[in-house]
């Protein structure tokens, strides 16, 4: 079950709902869970072992976020993103992201942003690696962090809430085609354009790379992207969670 057996995910009772719904993110986000299929609140459950409650407590707290809707007497479909929704969120994020780049090149002070860059070597590496879910914590602290520096909070929770509605569909084919490291990369370059106080060289590799992101969604042809979901009821086959995840088994534990 890949994510749903990282045994580091699933260790303190206190947390237990939101480590819960830190896996099922992730596996939300590499594509693992299909867009369109139920997943049942016991089966999850099972797989995790632990019991239903926080599962479905986690499972809810992802209705909330908009990523997947209740489905009466039956658990969780999880929501699907067409093509339109993929470019209005990128048209978001562009019309977001990209000025506040510039801005951030000018005004951020220069060692907030060397603390970056061990950040995105850590997505280069996790691309390396096929560590998928290594590769989206990484992206996503160095996304929002660097937004952070804008020193707006509301336009970072803006921008996470986006990213968690996109998902970044098909890692795990890009990985397998060897087109995650081009656009893991593009965040070092960010990087030197930003230290090097050149905010018009920041902005265009901002416009660059989240049209890179959005041109390899649009090419993802695993089954996984907007255009392969498939609506399928119950829990499916869950037998190929986990590939290219890092992921490991790990003993049952009671809730």
């Amino acid at each position: 079950m890949g994510h749903l057996k990282q045994s580091h995910l699933i260790t303190t009772r206190e947390r237990l709902r939101d480590q819960v719904a830190h896996a099922l993110r992730a596996a939300l986000i590499s594509g693992e869970l299909k867009p369109g299929e139920v997943y049942s609140a016991p089966g999850l459950a099972e797989d995790f072992g632990i019991s239903a409650t926080p599962v479905r407590e986690a499972m809810l707290d992802l209705a909330r976020e908009g990523l997947v809707e209740p489905v009466r007497n039956k658990g969780f479909r999880v929501t699907e993103v067409d093509e339109r929704d993929l470019d209005q969120y990128t048209d978001i994020r562009l019309l977001i992201e990209v000025p506040t780049v510039g801005r951030v090149t000018l005004t951020a002070d220069r060692e907030d942003l060397r603390a970056l860059r061990p950040i995105a070597e850590e997505i280069v590496e996790a691309a390396r690696a096929h560590d998928l879910i290594g590769y989206l914590e990484s992206d996503r602290r160095f996304h929002l962090t660097l937004l952070g520096l804008s020193g707006n909070q509301r336009l970072v929770e803006t921008v996470g809430d986006l990213r968690k509605r996109s998902r970044l569909y098909g890692l795990t084919a890009l990985d397998e085609r060897g087109e995650l490291l081009p656009s893991a990369e593009e965040h070092l370059e960010l990087l030197d354009f930003m230290l090097a106080g050149d905010a018009m060289g920041a902005e265009a590799c901002m416009v660059r790379h989240l049209s890179h992101v959005r041109s390899l969604w649009a090419r993802d042809d695993s089954g996984t992207g907007p255009d392969g979901a498939g609506a399928r009821t119950g829990m499916g086959s869950r037998s190929g969670m986990g590939a290219r995840s890092g992921a490991v088994g790990r003993p049952r534990s009671a809730s």
